[in-house]
């Protein structure tokens, strides 16, 4: 299963004083808008999302179809399909892919720990 460009959305109490944080420890801004209180920084592999007032806890990010740096890459597996298979494996979904369309569409679910994951596919 191809599950795409990985990252980590944080959820953060103060995005200018997170955005310093890690920019000291070497990341350099990707994208996203910080007036609109987020934005995506990365270092080298490393990529990080900042959310401030988005949601409560931070989430595990995969994006099918997006290599590391935001570029479509040729062959990844569909949203759609990753959902069936996980289905199949008797893992709950927390939301799901409306399989009647096609493109843009995400999915969630919690590991064992209660830890948040999205498969968010852009394309």
């Amino acid at each position: 299963m191809k599950l795409g460009a990985f990252s980590i959305s944080l959820a953060v109490k103060d995005i200018h004083k997170s955005k310093e944080f890690y920019e000291n420890l070497g990341f350099k801004y990707k994208g996203g808008n910080i007036d609109q209180n987020w934005i995506v920084l990365k270092n080298e592999n490393a990529v990080i999302g900042l959310f401030q007032g988005m949601f409560t806890d931070n989430i595990i990010t995969f994006n099918p179809g997006w290599d590391g740096n935001a570029e479509n890459i040729e062959e990844f597996d569909d949203v759609r399909a990753i959902q069936n298979h996980l289905k199949k494996l008797g893992i709950e979904l927390t939301r799901e892919a409306d399989e009647k369309t096609s493109g843009p569409e995400y999915i969630t679910l919690k590991d064992p720990d209660g830890n948040n994951i999205l498969i968010d596919q852009h394309r």
